[in-house]
């Protein structure tokens, strides 16, 4: 049976959600994630014509996200048309589905060489846009639980169920930023990251026919836990505000996943392994708690535990989500999200999942540990996990 192993990864620098003012809003959806294609073979050396598919999360699947983009964004690229593509909907958790069955494919042997990798582009294709009859469309009036699409009601459920505080999400909201900044001053982010040449959109929503180098993320700002004491409450008498909750955000990420065969084959370093993953659902009531779920899947799948584990990268879709995973695990906080995360540098929803684990591959190599637990909230009420084993 071979092994599948991840060989190269990286991902854009993200830009903010918001026309006008974000830095890769002139990008369409493909574009967007064509350049992260692109530059995971470049990286690796290999010619597009050699990868057998290609597995995309997004969220919002409408306008120019929709029509399966990322075989899309392959065939924007210009160079091949041979390999498969499909797109994923799994919610936020969609890029990070995508390894697993890139992973999967590869030690089935239905494929030898496959990019596993996500987009999405907020400024141009809003979140929801795919809803077109209004928030909950989609549940039939039999719909046996008591839940709501709304992630911010249910954030604020799961911080009333842990007895979260505005003060404890204020203050890991601040260390987000402060570990964000920390990581590109130090270049922790360069190894994953890449400049990219971008077009420049006027206040009148067109190009300028100017461009701009973007190199680094641009959600970080300066904050303070009193700064952020500030902001209005999303919803009244809760614990989240625009400061810690996941920023809005534009980007892309891609995983290069081959047989450990193939690798040697072609002289490349195999650099990382999945030991276990899992999509788990979780209490349609609180809906965004799947970490806690998905983690306690791996651990029982894997026998592994918290103490076996080097670093953790949980996404920060809201406070209450990390806050709520960190009460029931009590790990070492200072293994997780030690770069920041998506408070501070923003969440491209449906590319997330790869950046969670290209961000975790280099930060292991960085410090030259081993193992590293992925894990996210996602919409409709699951969960995904993985722990990758560093080679």
């Amino acid at each position: 049976m071979p092994e599948a192993v991840i060989v190269e990864a990286c991902r854009t620098p993200i830009g903010r959600g918001k026309a006008i003012v974000g830095d890769l809003n002139g990008f369409h959806a493909a574009e967007l994630l064509g350049l992260s294609l692109s530059e995971v073979l470049r990286r690796a050396g290999v010619e597009h014509a050699d990868v057998d598919l290609v597995a995309g999360g997004c969220v919002t699947q409408a306008g120019e996200q929709s029509g399966n983009v990322a075989r899309n964004a392959w065939l924007s690229l210009g160079k091949d048309y041979t390999a498969g593509g499909l797109t994923v909907d799994a919610q936020c958790g969609s890029a990070q589905a995508c390894n697993h069955m890139i992973s999967a494919l590869i030690a089935s042997g239905s494929a030898n060489i496959g990019i596993a990798c996500g987009v999405e582009s907020m400024s141009r294709v809003t979140m929801g846009a795919n809803v077109f009859n209004g928030p909950g469309f989609f549940q039939p009036e039999s719909w046996p639980w008591d839940s709501t699409p709304d992630q911010f009601a249910s954030a604020e459920r799961i911080a009333k169920n842990r007895g979260l505080t505005r003060q404890m999400a204020d203050e890991l909201a601040c260390e987000s930023q402060r570990r964000a900044k920390i990581a590109w001053e130090e270049g922790r982010y360069d190894r994953e990251t890449f400049q990219i040449e971008a077009p420049v959109i006027g206040e009148d929503g067109k190009p300028t026919g100017e461009t701009k180098l973007v190199t680094r993320d641009q959600g970080l700002r300066d904050t303070t836990v009193e700064g952020l004491s500030g902001l209005r409450a999303i919803a009244e008498g809760g614990i989240h505000t625009a400061g810690n909750s996941s920023q809005v955000s534009d980007g892309s990420a891609a995983v290069l996943w081959m047989s450990a065969e193939e690798a040697k084959a072609r002289g490349l370093k195999p650099r990382a392994r999945i030991i276990t993953d899992c999509v788990v659902g979780t209490d349609p009531y609180y809906l965004l708690d799947g970490p806690v779920d998905a983690t306690a899947k791996l651990f029982k799948k894997s026998g592994m535990n918290m103490g076996d584990m080097d670093l953790i990268e949980i996404n920060e879709a809201f406070a209450a989500v990390v806050l709520s995973w960190q009460s029931v695990y009590k790990p070492d906080m200072d293994k997780v999200n030690v770069n920041g995360g998506a408070m501070a540098i923003g969440h491209p929803v449906g590319s997330t999942g790869a950046r969670l684990i290209c961000t975790a591959l280099h930060e292991l190599e960085r410090q030259d540990k081993t193992t590293a637990l992925i894990t996210m909230c996602c919409g409709a009420s699951v969960g995904t996990g993985t722990i990758i084993e560093r080679i």
